[in-house]
């Protein structure tokens, strides 16, 4: 017998889902996540299918892994302390960033503070022309001078981004090795190792967010890898990335930037296939665990991709599956702030302690507690029976802020789960306006452990479609990371204009990207997996200051078939803007590539029809909209194919629990989702 595993470990919860080869099914479990002993929660998932399943961890073929510390670091700001090594003149490129204004109709809107500051900036002594000329090389002193005043200012670890190191990356690899003579201990990393992209500050964000999280993704993967040999798992772990491929332990420790969203495209993988599998077209995949919420499109069951995606406060520009992360989760903090004014996030309890509901150490009100406040969740056990619900602890704690503010705990504890909603609404509705969507056309597909809980009061305020919950929403991270696929990205930064003279250039660039991306496959997994290539251009007219991404043949390119990419470039140019100027010069900029390669995938069961209406649980009261009602908890698995349901209704489960607010039915699918729709005529006054 053999098994694939999928896990995903999240503020709150640790997510299994495991995959029979002999039948393609799938079984789930979850876990409370251990961020003091990491690790540890994987011993205790495998042990538990040990011991509920009779499954051995000697029996596992394949162990993918999806994290969220990296994100979750960089959201909170709880990484290491940097220094940066830039060229002399060039030292305010973080300061300076691209001069964006994030809110810009906020007339108090402040750009964030860099996540290394202008005091841990240093100037070293070189220069590199546009083409990789060295003009001047490294001096010396300059580095050994930078490193005492990093080490002086208490500095853990150096990037290093010079002027045009994607050209001729030497310099930078010099800096490096005088670093590593005068200061072993401290960890250093290379603008141009971490992603050779023109354009200064792109690169050097990228590279400090990779050094940025570094030492705990380092330290999180050893205690990981340690886990899985003491259960007896006799496979290398592969984690998921941010682009929705997997990769191996050495190349996660070492551009740990690449999985900066890791736990979050994990998700979205997961939801994509959820969605292709089940003929939804038009999705927002809505990811809310303990500490964020997380968004994506998905269109006919594919995700959208992109560069300059943003965590927290900063970009990144590797290529990422489409996320916009929000700073608040289900274990984000309420407290009141100088002015006596309730606030929600962006700090989260996380899984220890956790919202005070779950008994933990917890003593901060969360948005958890607010909903079990409201008697919304609470009627039975979560996380596969880790967590007994205390709703008197949720309400003393929501009561702590009730008193200063003069108003009930009812009131508070929504006002609590209003402001978390509000915070998701504003950078969701942002997204929807990025890709020109109509919201009345798309539903959310809520997961994590907070997704279905908190998913259909997000919807209402968006207008959306609808929310589908399917069947294990729980742990669709964790089956996300098993039907991930390997992949990696490539690039190679040309600059030049679309004419005859690069068409040997643009040969051997493709050559070269193709030679470097079978040589990975082979060294990371064998050379004889099948294999996918697909290559592309950032491409853009002369004078233009960005670039649109722009699918091509290889075919084009080894035959120097400029008309074609031109003609490529014009059409993608005219669905994205509605026009192209047939006159006008063509620049490529860079050319990437993406190998992919399949893994195996379940096959989704089919839910046995309703022969009878729903039996509720029990009865409860809830505070919902500014009044209590009476409402049934029904047991997600007393609900068949064809079962209706109305609002207000609460759905209780393994893995989650669903609030469906007034005004809202219910109808379950033959694949056991949850289809949440507005009644017909209903009207939210919101």
């Amino acid at each position: 017998m053999s098994y694939r595993v999928g896990v995903d470990i999240g503020g709150s919860f640790t997510d299994f889902a495991l995959l029979d080869e002999r039948d393609n099914s799938i079984r789930t479990l979850k876990v409370l996540s251990r961020p003091d002993s990491p690790g540890s929660e994987i011993t205790t998932g495998l042990a538990a299918f040990r011991q509920r399943d009779g499954i051995d961890p000697a029996e596992i073929t394949y162990f993918t892994h999806g994290t969220t510390v990296g994100v979750n670091a960089v959201i909170q700001r709880k990484g290491v302390k940097l220094a940066l090594f830039a060229t002399e003149g060039f030292c305010d490129v973080l300061e300076l960033a691209r001069l964006k204004i994030p809110h810009i109709h906020d007339l108090f809107s402040r750009r964030p503070a860099p996540l290394i500051t202008r005091d841990r900036v240093f100037a070293i002594k070189e220069r590199s022309d546009r083409d990789g000329n060295v003009l001047q090389t490294v001096d010396r002193q300059s580095v050994i001078d930078a490193v005492e005043a990093a080490r002086a200012a208490g500095c853990e670890g150096i990037v290093v981004s010079l002027l045009h190191s994607y050209r001729n990356a030497s310099n930078e690899a010099q800096v490096r090795e005088i670093v590593a003579e005068v200061a072993p201990d401290l960890l250093t990393s290379c603008s141009a190792e971490i992603w050779p992209i023109i354009r200064e500050y792109e690169r050097t964000i990228t590279a400090v967010i990779n050094a940025y999280v570094q030492p705990k993704v380092i330290h999180y993967l050893d205690a990981f890898e340690r886990a899985l040999k003491e259960m007896g798992v006799p496979v290398p772990p592969r984690i998921t990335k941010s682009n929705g491929g997997v990769m191996g332990l050495a190349q996660a420790k070492a551009e740990c930037v690449q999985m900066v969203l890791s736990g979050t495209a994990s998700g979205v993988m997961g939801a994509s296939y959820i969605a292709e599998s089940c003929g939804l077209n038009r999705l927002l995949s809505l990811d809310i665990g303990g500490t964020s919420a997380d968004v994506a499109v998905i269109v006919d069951g594919r995700p959208e991709y992109g560069n300059g995606e943003i965590i927290g406060d900063f970009p990144i520009y590797i290529p990422s599956v489409s996320v916009t992360s929000v700073g608040q989760g289900g274990g984000s903090i309420a407290w009141i702030d100088s002015l006596g004014v309730l606030q929600v996030g962006p700090d989260s309890a996380g899984s220890l302690p956790g919202p005070v509901c779950f008994r933990r150490g917890g003593t901060e009100a969360t948005a958890t507690d607010a909903f079990a406040a409201c008697g919304l969740i609470g009627h039975g056990d979560l996380g596969y029976n880790a967590v007994q619900v205390d709703v008197a602890g949720a309400r003393a704690a929501v009561g702590k802020l009730a008193d200063p503010l003069g108003i009930s705990i009812e009131e508070t504890a929504e006002n609590i789960i209003a402001l978390a909603v509000s915070s998701m609404y504003s950078d969701t509705s942002g997204l929807i306006s990025r890709f020109g969507l109509d919201p009345r056309e798309f539903y959310f597909l809520a997961f994590g452990g907070a997704g279905p809980m908190m998913g259909c009061f997000l919807a209402r305020e968006l207008k959306l479609k609808g929310v589908v919950v399917p069947p294990t929403p729980g742990v669709l991270s964790a089956l996300g990371g098993l039907v991930a696929d390997i992949k990696n990205d490539f690039i190679r930064t040309l600059y030049c204009d679309l004419v005859p003279a690069v068409s040997e250039r643009l040969q051997q660039n493709t050559q070269q990207l193709r030679a470097e991306a079978e040589g990975w496959l082979a060294r990371e997994y064998g050379a004889d997996l099948p294999y996918e290539l697909s290559f592309s251009a950032d491409m853009r007219y002369r004078g233009q200051s960005f670039e649109i991404d722009v699918l091509l043949q290889p075919s084009w390119l080894l035959e120097g078939d400029l008309a074609a990419i031109r003609s490529a470039f014009d059409t993608h140019h005219t669905r994205l803007f509605g026009h192209h100027d047939a006159q006008a010069p063509v620049q490529m900029i860079n050319l990437r590539l993406v190998l992919s390669s399949p893994t195996p995938k379940p096959r989704l069961t089919t839910l046995a029809k309703a022969n009878g209406p729903v039996q509720a649980l029990r009865q409860v009261e809830a505070w919902i909209d500014g009044r209590w009602w009476q409402l049934d908890v029904v047991s997600r698995s007393a609900l068949f194919a064809g079962h209706q349901l109305t609002g207000p209704v609460i759905i209780a489960q393994d893995d989650c629990t669903t609030c469906v607010p007034p005004q809202m039915q219910v109808d379950v699918d033959h694949y056991g989702n949850l289809i949440i729709t507005p009644q017909t005529g209903a009207h939210h006054g919101h």
